[in-house]
C-alpha cells in the first residue's frame, strides 16, 4: 500500500455493545481477504490481528451489510478485559502498525 492509499482510508472505527464495526475501506486496505482475527490488549490499545487461513480460529470478521462493512462480535473479549460495552455507538481512532502487523485501536478505557 502506498502513502496516498493510506491517507484516503478512514482512520476510525466504531464500537458498541461489545462489537467492533469496521468500514469496508479499512478492511479492503488493511485486512483484504481476512476471515478471522485475534484481539489482543496491549497497554491501552486493542490490536486487531489478521489470522491466516480459515482454520486459524479467532473471531470471525462478519459482513455487516451489502456495502461490505464488517463487524467483529467481541463481547467476551470486552468483558474479560474490563472494556466498556457501551450502548451508544462510539467512534475511536485506528491505525495500521507494520511492526505488529495489526490494526491498532485507541481510545477504549478500562472500567474499574
Amino acid at each position: 500500500m502506498n502513502t496516498a492509499d493510506a491517507r484516503a482510508v478512514s482512520s476510525e472505527i466504531s464500537f458498541a455493545r461489545g462489537n467492533f464495526y469496521l468500514p469496508r475501506e479499512i478492511c479492503d486496505t488493511y485486512l483484504p481477504g481476512v476471515v478471522s482475527v485475534a484481539l489482543l490488549l496491549r497497554n491501552d490499545e486493542v490490536m486487531i490481528v489478521p489470522l491466516a487461513g480459515q482454520s486459524a480460529g479467532g473471531l470471525l470478521l462478519n459482513q455487516r451489510n451489502a456495502r461490505g462493512d464488517r463487524v467483529i462480535h467481541a463481547q467476551e473479549f470486552f468483558r474479560n478485559k474490563n472494556l466498556p460495552e457501551e450502548l451508544e455507538v462510539r467512534t475511536v481512532p485506528v491505525h495500521w502498525s507494520p511492526d505488529s502487523a495489526a490494526l491498532v485501536v485507541r481510545g477504549l478505557k478500562r472500567v474499574a
